[in-house]
């Protein structure tokens, strides 16, 4: 059972990690109360302490000097158990339980133990899965949905009901289209997913008026965010086999160049406070045992605030599942405390930490660094001292305005496929839809994993009525459609409408966490359902698609009794209304698909073991991601269609960088295809040199319809022509913009060199080359050069 140390809510006047002043006065000794934070005198000395013999309730000293005061306040036993997820507490020093875990991913979670829902608060802001929202690629929405999941959490927090660390966001890039959490994730662009882990990371963790601070392990938290799951994760359950017992075995330069890029955005660029270290081994190591990774690259390199975590049981994996070096319990968890890892999700620290200890495998003071890593973040989120949040409570959970961002979240992430004039319908011309399928009625589907009781559902049925007289007809039982019974009643409905909206895809019963797919097809008979309703439909046919990971609707895009498709991914709560405004044209679809979608032969031509994102031609496996694969697919990355037309101009046509070098600077070689490509300085280290050039890029998106819509600046380079091995283009940069019909609207943008430019050869070196690169604007054959020379 998890012990969960819940706080109701009081007004407190303090400011946020200063000294308490102005506190209420004691309250009576007979009425039961819990405290929203530590360090509150009454509730010392409702417990017989005296809060002034505490040195870690004086504020006037700093957050490590009283962290080390509670820690040495306790006894070897009382420390071991506070390294749990469940953490005891010390009752004799003041120190109430606390529970680490809580979720955060699209909305406020009940998956961890830390939060529950009952009826005090019924249900919190189900945002759209993480996929949708990437898909819309609006920055700063990304930021206001973080805004507003931290607020639900602290306002949550104060009537008693969740903790202050969440663990999200889940920032592994979707490398193989079968995984099943794709639907957590930000996408295959390791620049986009980090991006995004950093902009939602700031927007949990940011105080207002509080980022400017010098020291940032003393910088105030809202609550805690965690970049997981560290790294080269993306195996569930494929064909036997699992996430517990894979052995990622990856190059250094896919690591440098995919995997840990977004990682390191995370914690560098978002300051996050915490990162968890994933179940799998990495070439050989678990990566929670692994110190290369934890101490020397999160905490060292990366320069880490906060504490490193292992995803929940991990220890017990090494263990029991993988059988590490034949450790025992008292080995492991030696070695994972050595490694950095802080905090056991799990029972392991508690229950060996001691006996490892006595066995002289570590020693008293790794368990202080741990301990105290722990307990300046829980200072900084106002655990101990208050904070300026106190005031925010039921009123600010599931508010119009937070239902509405919800909404408007999944209108800006669904992804318009296919359509030939038929969208927008037009609702005074129409009177009957069909709504059919799987998903017609579909609820607690459009939320994905990782959410808790949202604020509401609408449904696409209900959404579809506020348009239309609607019929129903499900088609398929489920989205395993394993017959066709249904198939007759949808196709009769199809046969007296004057519009027909088909909605199929998947659920958590075909992709999810434990639960990898094994093709890329619609489940059951829903293809059959979709061509046997299209050829019976009197008026035209809309495809929706609800679905995380690619699905091969090829037969459907060529389809031309199928005149529009949608990709609606996980809508959250309001999916319903989205789709139906899109439709209907309340709304001009502008979101781009953050994945490739592959045929479905993909999955016959490499196995989801291979992580090279690279072709390996000795086995004929193809690339991976649109950075590396060049066959041909059912939808390309960053595809969408909208209602009007946009168009591009862009300034200047050419940018020379030229970078100086010193005797201390030298020239790195590079392969290429033609030696006459080679210039006498193919590279040189990016470690190497100062990274101080940039250059600029200034577009003019002018729509050309006669429809307001909003049109994503795409930017991508690709590496100067001949050098063997590299991408084929990566996005560096993006920007949604709103252009009003037959209006123009600038984008300007400004890049380092270094970070734009750079690759990573096959040594697994950061190098920026020298020579031609060439920087493409969205899908339009619109495009710049940038040369980078290197002299002496």
């Amino acid at each position: 059972m998890a012990k969960t140390f819940t706080l109701l809510s009081l007004t407190v006047s303090v400011a946020f990690l200063a000294i308490c002043t102005a506190r209420r006065p004691p309250l009576v000794s007979d009425v039961p109360v819990n405290y929203t934070h530590v360090c509150e005198p009454s509730r010392f000395a409702k417990q017989g302490l005296d809060i002034a013999e505490f040195g870690y309730c004086d504020t006037s000293q700093s957050f490590e000097k009283r962290a080390k005061d509670l820690i040495d306040r306790m006894t070897l036993e009382e420390k071991v158990l506070q390294l749990g997820n469940s953490a005891d507490g010390a009752s004799k020093i003041g120190l109430p339980p606390y529970e680490w875990w809580s979720e955060a991913l699209h909305g406020v979670s009940d998956t961890g133990p830390g939060t529950n829902f009952d009826e005090v608060v019924p249900g919190a802001t189900s945002f759209p899965t993480v996929l949708l929202t990437t898909a819309s690629f609006n920055q700063s929405l990304w930021k206001r949905i973080g805004e507003v999941v931290s607020s639900e959490a602290r306002a949550m927090y104060n009537l008693g009901k969740s903790g202050l660390t969440f663990w999200s966001p889940n920032i592994n890039v979707a490398r193989d289209p079968r995984w099943g959490r794709i639907l957590e994730t930000p996408g295959e662009d390791p620049f986009v997913v980090g991006t995004y882990g950093a902009i939602y990371v700031r927007a949990l963790q940011d105080v207002e008026g509080t980022l400017n601070t010098t020291d940032l392990n003393s910088r105030p938290l809202k609550v805690a965010a965690c970049c997981k799951h560290y790294t080269a994760y993306d195996i569930e359950d494929w064909l036997g086999v699992d996430r517990f017992h894979f052995d990622a075995r990856v190059t250094e330069q896919d690591m440098l160049e995919t995997f840990q890029r977004p990682f390191e955005m995370c914690v560098r660029d978002g300051d996050a406070s915490s990162a968890m270290c994933s179940f799998n081994r990495v070439n050989g190591i678990p990566v929670c045992a692994d110190k290369t990774l934890l101490q020397d690259k999160i905490r060292g390199q990366w320069d880490l605030h906060g504490y490193i975590v292992s995803d929940c049981d991990s220890i017990e994996v090494m263990v029991h599942g993988q059988k590490w070096l034949g450790d025992t319990q008292e080995d492991a968890v030696s070695q994972v405390l050595k490694a950095g890892l802080d905090l056991d999700c799990g029972d392991y620290y508690p229950k060996y930490l001691k006996s490892a200890l006595m066995q002289g495998q570590i020693s008293e003071a790794e368990i202080d660094r741990s301990l105290k890593y722990i307990y300046v973040v829980l200072m900084r989120l106002g655990y101990f001292d208050g904070s300026p949040f106190s005031s925010l409570g039921k009123k600010d959970i599931c508010s119009n305005e937070n239902i509405e961002l919800a909404a408007e979240a999944a209108r800006e992430g669904i992804v318009l496929l296919k359509n030939n004039g038929t969208l927008p319908l037009n609702s005074s011309k129409l009177k009957k839809l069909a709504v059919i399928g799987p998903h017609a009625n579909a609820t607690k589907a459009m939320i994905g994993n990782y959410a808790g009781i949202p604020c509401r559902y609408v449904s696409p049925i209900e959404g579809f009525s506020a348009f239309a007289e609607v019929t129903y007809e499900m088609g398929c039982a489920d989205v395993a459609c394993k017959n066709d019974s249904l198939i007759f009643p949808a196709m009769e409905a199809a046969r007296e409408a004057d519009a027909t909206i088909l909605l199929v895809g998947l659920d958590l019963s075909v992709e999810a966490e434990g639960r990898d797919r094994v093709d890329l097809l619609l489940p059951g008979y829903q293809t059959q359902l979709i061509n046997q309703v299209a050829k019976a439909s009197k008026g035209p046919v809309i495809l929706v698609i609800m679905a995380a990971g690619c699905v091969d609707i090829s037969f459907a895009k060529n389809n031309e009794l199928i005149q529009a498709i949608l990709w609606a991914g996980y809508p959250g709560q309001e999916g319903g209304r989205a789709i139906a405004d899109i439709v209907f044209g309340k709304h001009n679809p502008g979101g781009r698909l953050p994945l490739t979608w592959y045929k479905a032969e993909y999955v016959d031509a490499v196995p989801m073991t291979s992580m090279s994102l690279r072709p390996v031609d000795e086995f004929g496996y193809p690339g991976r991601t649109y950075k590396f694969f060049n066959g041909s697919t059912v939808y390309p990355f960053g595809y969408g269609l909208s209602y009007t037309n946009f168009s591009y101009k862009t300034t200047p046509s050419k940018t020379t960088l030229k970078i100086k070098l010193n005797k201390y600077q030298h020239c790195n070689n590079l392969n290429y295809t033609n030696y006459d490509d080679k210039p006498y300085c193919p590279a040189v280290l990016v470690e190497d040199l100062s990274c101080e050039h940039e250059f600029g890029l200034e577009a003019t998106v002018e729509n050309a319809g006669k429809m307001d819509g909003s049109e994503v600046v795409m930017v991508y380079s690709k590496p100067p022509t001949g050098i063997t091995g590299t991408h084929a283009k990566q996005v560096i940069g993006f920007e949604r913009v709103f252009v009003p019909a037959g209006g123009k609207k600038n984008v300007k943008f400004t890049f380092n060199a270094c970070k734009s430019l750079a690759i990573v050869d096959g040594r697994g070196n950061k190098v920026l080359p020298s020579g031609l690169h060439t920087i493409k604007v969205g899908n339009a054959d619109v495009s710049f050069l940038v040369e980078v020379q290197f002299y002496q």
